[in-house]
């Protein structure tokens, strides 16, 4: 069953999705604070890791910023996969700034209130949709492989004159030069568009389109904070290196093979 973690002060709001999440047929966590949800991360039956599809995080919390909060969850070392887990902010903030901070912090996406449960379920549904149609395609990627390359099944490889990159769907590790990085869903999908059309310049809206079904609710402009961001990871490994173009006036595009 599809579980979902909803982290919101508003008994009102959060007893109308918890309704909307049960006729989904869904099962949804409900807490009201910013300090129980890392404990309950980290919380395991039998050795196994909680079996979380997505969180809702309000981004005003009584006891914590649900910004800072999003980051503690996308650092962390302790509650394995679930680091990666796909985040929707909620929030009464509407301007650009604080829409953009969300994305960089590490979110997926975001629903400003007052919203629709409807909407909040297509977007959950249109990320899951996304991670799904990736992992189809990459096993079709995968099981198209000679027999003589060293690589998994499970793994997709990328030779770019940058170096190796290597992505391995089933955990959403994206390593390059055998270091991973520690990069948020959004920015990591961002890398992979630009890995498999590595003599492509991509125009802010084609990245937007590709890492999200609801382009017009998104700003193109949030793609320069997240290429920032992911210049910053990779120099953690070379900063020799200038992995991502920058194409005035056009875009981005990796560095070709």
């Amino acid at each position: 069953m599809t579980h979902i973690l909803l982290v919101e002060d508003d008994p009102a709001i959060a007893m109308s999705l918890k309704m909307t999440a049960k006729r989904e047929g869904w099962h949804m966590t409900w807490l009201d604070n910013a300090n129980s949800v890392l404990p309950m991360l980290r919380s395991n039956k039998n050795d196994q890791p909680l079996n979380l599809s997505a969180i809702i995080l309000d981004v005003g919390l009584p006891d914590g910023d649900g910004l800072s909060l999003c980051q503690q969850i996308r650092h962390s070392t302790d509650i394995g996969s679930l680091k990666d887990i796909p985040i929707v902010f909620l929030t009464a903030r509407s301007e650009e700034v604080d829409r953009i901070l969300g994305l960089e912090m590490g979110g997926d996406d975001y629903c400003a209130k007052p919203f629709s449960p409807r909407e909040l379920v297509a977007r959950l549904k249109a990320i899951w949709r996304r991670e799904q149609l990736f992992h189809e395609q990459s096993n079709h990627h995968d099981s198209a492989k000679s027999s003589d390359e060293t690589v998994s099944a499970q793994v997709l490889t990328f030779e770019c004159q940058s170096g190796s990159w290597h992505y391995q769907p089933l955990n959403y590790s994206l390593s390059w030069q055998d270091q991973k990085l520690d990069l948020s869903n959004t920015e990591r999908k961002i890398l992979l568009a630009l890995l498999k059309a590595p003599n492509q310049v991509f125009s802010r809206e084609q990245l937007l389109n590709a890492v999200s079904d609801y382009p017009d609710h998104r700003l193109a402009r949030t793609i320069d904070s997240h290429v920032k961001s992911i210049r910053k990871h990779l120099a953690t490994v070379d900063s020799s290196i200038d992995v991502i173009h920058t194409h005035r006036g056009l875009g981005y595009a990796l560095c070709s093979a």
